[in-house]
């Protein structure tokens, strides 16, 4: 494949991957906008605050760091990356953005629309079309995040069910595990891109698409997982309670 286009650089060697720091000017666009966002209708306590900051700079690790020009070389990298933005910057986002009304769309909507989004852009097809060029690119970044973010603005809404958030993390995370089991398990590299651009960084092909599996088994699935342990433990308070002032009548 060509990469003279490809949105992140040309891979980049391993001596030279600290030097490949760049100024996206799309990234920062979309951190101004979010910024903007906060000052207009965010959540202004400290909490708020903290996962603004948070969230603003592991989008600028994502796209100003060598992590951008990696995810040209390897296709682990680029799942990492995905993972920062959907699995630690949505629900960060979510916290600084919370609803002010009702969710857009029911939480098993929400969920369906998140999963699909990743399975497409991990589809081989779509995904080599969407590392070359600015319109493809962004539009991968900005769904994959968006469609995130409104689930985590769902799941971690005070006025959300917790029982149905819990099921929409399970589903979540199954899904998610599949999409890891197919790559960690596929017989052959699936993602022509990367076919060639491995071997400097001391991994074949396969075993880049293994680790990328992986990453989705383990790392993706912590902040659900946290997510969920946070859900039960509300769930079994508000039972406790409900047992205790029942017993006191």
């Amino acid at each position: 494949m060509d990469f003279s286009n490809a949105y992140c650089g040309p891979p980049p060697l391993p001596q030279d991957l600290w030097l490949r720091w760049s100024l996206d000017p799309f990234a920062a666009v979309l951190m101004a906008a979010l910024l903007g966002a906060w000052l207009f209708a965010g959540r202004r306590d400290s909490l708020g605050r903290g996962a603004l900051v948070g969230a603003l700079a592991l989008i600028a690790v994502a796209f100003f760091s060598p992590l951008c020009d990696l995810t040209t070389a390897l296709f682990s990298a680029r799942v990492a990356h995905h993972v920062i933005l959907i699995g630690i910057v949505a629900p960060l986002l979510a916290i600084a953005l919370p609803w002010k009304s009702g969710p857009l769309l029911p939480l098993s909507a929400l969920t369906l629309l998140n999963t699909l989004t990743v399975w497409i852009w991990h589809a081989p097809s779509a995904y080599e079309w969407a590392i070359v060029g600015v319109g493809p690119y962004w539009l991968m970044q900005l769904s994959l995040l968006g469609t995130a973010w409104l689930f985590w603005r769902e799941i971690l809404s005070p006025l959300a069910r917790t029982g149905g958030a819990l099921i929409a993390l399970v589903a979540f995370i199954a899904q998610m595990g599949l999409l890891g089991a197919l790559l960690v398990f596929a017989p052959f590299p699936v993602y022509a891109p990367h076919l060639t651009t491995t071997a400097v960084f001391g991994l074949s092909a396969l075993t880049d698409q293994q680790l990328a599996g992986l990453l989705m088994w383990v790392p993706a699935m912590a902040p659900y997982l946290l997510a969920g342990v946070g859900l039960a433990l509300r769930l079994t308070n508000a039972l406790s309670v409900s047992q205790r002032s029942g017993s006191t009548r």
